[in-house]
C-alpha cells in the first residue's frame, strides 16, 4: 500500500514503555528486523519521538539507544516540540545523528504551563532557524510536516498562519 501511495517511510509512531535500556533495545531491534523485511519492498523504517525517548533511563536517553542500536538506514523522526519539552536540544540531537533525520514534525512548544502546545508555528521556544539550517546540512531532511496541538484559532486559520510563519523562518 504504501508503494501505491508513493511513500517510502513506514514510521513507527510510538512504543510500549519501556523501564530498562534493555527494552528500548529490544525496540531497536525490532526496527532493525523490519527494515531488513521492508528493504526489498523499497521501503525504509523510521521512528517518530515523544517525550519519554528523550527522559533518561538508566542515565541514558531512549533516543541515544535508538540511534545506536538502529541500522543508519532506520530514520530518526524527530518531533521538535515534544524534543524540547523533555529539555532537549533539537540542533544538537540532529547534528548528533547525521544524516538521519529525513522527516521532521515542525511542532513548537512553550515552556508556559497556560500555553504548552497551543502555540502556534513560529511562537514557542524553538530556534527554527537554527533547526532548519542542522536538518538541511547535516540532517538528510526530506520533509517537514507542519504539526499543530489545538490553537486559538480556528483550524483553517490556524493552518494559514503556520504556513506563513514557516515561510517566513525557512525562506520558502
Amino acid at each position: 500500500m504504501n508503494g501505491i501511495l508513493g511513500c517510502k517511510y513506514v514510521v513507527q509512531a510510538s512504543s510500549p514503555p519501556q523501564t530498562s535500556l534493555d527494552g528500548w533495545k529490544g525496540i531497536a531491534n525490532s526496527l532493525n528486523l523490519a527494515a531488513e523485511k521492508l528493504e526489498p519492498a523499497g521501503l525504509k523504517v523510521g521512528y517518530h519521538n515523544h517525550q519519554p525517548e528523550f527522559r533518561l533511563v538508566e542515565g541514558k536517553r531512549p533516543m541515544e539507544v535508538l540511534a545506536k542500536e538502529t541500522k543508519a538506514s532506520v530514520m530518526l523522526q524527530l518531533d521538535v516540540g515534544t524534543c524540547l519539552e523533555a529539555g532537549s536540544d533539537p540542533v544538537a540531537w540532529i547534528k548528533a545523528n547525521p544524516g538521519r533525520i529525513h522527516s521532521m514534525h515542525c511542532k513548537d512548544w512553550s515552556s508556559d504551563p497556560a500555553k504548552g502546545y497551543q502555540v502556534l508555528f513560529g511562537e514557542g521556544a524553538a530556534d527554527w532557524k537554527n533547526i532548519f539550517a542542522a536538518a538541511e546540512s547535516v540532517g538528510g531532511i526530506e520533509y517537514y510536516l507542519i504539526e499543530q496541538e489545538g490553537s486559538r484559532y480556528p483550524a483553517l486559520e490556524t493552518a494559514r498562519l503556520c504556513l506563513q510563519a514557516y515561510r517566513e523562518r525557512r525562506g520558502a
